[in-house]
């Protein structure tokens, strides 16, 4: 990112030429930023660590773009509902290594996931493992699976984002007592194989703290299986969570900063056990992508309340990024036609919708000059946007252009108003 004759570039692109050529509001991704998080996680985890596996959590991006380019990047993927999986299938991914989660899978998603032949299968529930045994039964395969354990952590982050507490909707309870029972269950199975075991604290964590609580409970109790009963982990899925800045004068922590101590407290752990190393994965999503896209939006009404705020009304807004009003999600942006002008104007910039929660920005700076029709381009989007976009108030969802060092390509039409109305019907008695 910089500015070159006082336009914001984003990948050697001209973002007003992109806002131009693509309209707004425009998520832009960059591709060269994607492939250098790639290339850190191959560095500092990977590689320094052998044995270990890594899978983008697609659910906070994904498209058969960027299935693609995870692919070429040696990663796996995590998905989570047939539709990610029937992406994943369709853009060629190697579904051997996907890992499908989600609490409440159906039979035809699970169906999906054997017959295209998924990686593992995170089970959640034991009326989930009852569901999973049927299918396979049915269908002839034999899927390796992982148990999703709530290790009972409570991550430092919004309540909305953490699931490792103990009474998460996600996962099983470490209190249940029946545990042990449902291991020993799935090692007697002639259509099941469990692998081992995976956990997820939160999301947006800026410390490691939680991440290491969970190692501790969990290499505990695995050391109490292999005890027990003779099971033998062979992988421990410790999920993902790594957060980004939400203020530009926030600093990012490195991926070592969470790996390099959770792998030092495993095999910590593991060795007070008595148990052997298990292999390691992590699942980083917004970590890999959310700094590598940007928002475009063009500038539209100004209203000045005297004495209290100015409003900046833009073409977007809470359809196309709703997190600020999720949990409170907080963005920073510039106008990208106006990069050498000073930022000394406080605004508070508002959607398009007929919500007044519809607030994409409280208290940023602008120039003096803001005017109609400026592009706004707004940092750290590429995470969790596109992904959980709506239509509401009939607006269509906007294009998705991929830069990489000057060129651009759509990789995600902009929806037209015909589009909203695709698969609608009107009965035959309203038709007059």
């Amino acid at each position: 990112m910089f500015a070159e004759e006082k336009h914001f570039v984003f990948d050697g692109c001209d973002t007003v030429e992109l806002a131009d050529t693509f309209g707004t509001p425009l998520y832009v991704v960059s591709e060269t930023a994607i492939r250098e998080r790639c290339c850190e996680i191959k560095r500092d985890f990977l590689d320094k660590y052998p044995g270990t596996r890594a899978v983008y959590a697609s659910k906070a991006f994904l498209t058969l773009t960027m299935a693609r380019i995870i692919a070429s990047e040696g990663l796996g993927l995590d998905v989570v509902s047939g539709g990610e999986i029937y992406t994943a299938y369709k853009a060629g991914f190697p579904m051997e290594k996907t890992i499908f989660h989600g609490n409440n899978k159906t039979q035809e998603e699970l169906v999906l996931a054997m017959q295209t032949g998924v990686g593992r299968i995170v089970v959640d529930s034991e009326s989930e493992l009852e569901l999973v045994e049927k299918t396979a039964r049915t269908i002839d395969v034999r899927p390796a699976l992982l148990f999703r354990i709530a290790p009972g952590v409570d991550a430092e982050t919004h309540q909305y984002i953490a699931t490792g507490h103990s009474t998460s909707k996600f996962g099983f309870s470490l209190n249940d007592s029946s545990l042990e029972q449902l291991v020993r269950r799935v090692m007697d199975s002639d259509h099941m194989v469990l692998k081992g075991f995976h956990f997820h604290v939160g999301s947006q964590l800026q410390s490691n703290r939680s991440h290491l609580l969970a190692v501790d409970v969990l290499v505990h109790w695995m050391g109490a299986l292999s005890r027990n009963i003779g099971f033998v982990t062979e992988e421990l899925n410790i999920g993902g969570g790594f957060g980004v800045p939400q203020q530009p004068d926030e600093g990012r922590k490195p991926l070592a900063y969470f790996t390099d101590s959770i792998m030092t407290r495993i095999r910590e752990e593991s060795e007070k056990e008595g148990i052997s190393l298990p292999s390691v994965l992590i699942e980083p999503g917004r970590w890999v992508v959310s700094e590598a896209g940007i928002t475009l939006y063009r500038v539209g009404s100004i209203k000045e309340i005297p004495g209290a705020m100015t409003y900046v009304g833009i073409d977007g807004g809470m359809t196309d990024n709703p997190r600020p009003e999720l949990y409170g999600a907080q963005y920073w942006g510039v106008l990208a036609n106006k990069m050498g002008e000073p930022a000394v104007k406080q605004v508070t910039v508002v959607g398009k919708c007929c919500e007044s929660g519809d607030v994409l920005m409280r208290d940023v700076m602008v120039p003096d000059s803001i005017r109609r029709g400026d592009v706004l381009a707004v940092f750290n989007t590429g995470a969790y946007t596109f992904s959980m976009a709506s239509n509401y108030n009939r607006l269509p969802r906007p294009a998705v252009v991929l830069v990489h060092e000057g060129e651009a390509h759509a990789i995600v039409k902009r929806q037209s108003y015909d589009d909203l109305l695709r698969g609608e019907e009107i009965p035959e008695h309203l038709r007059s």
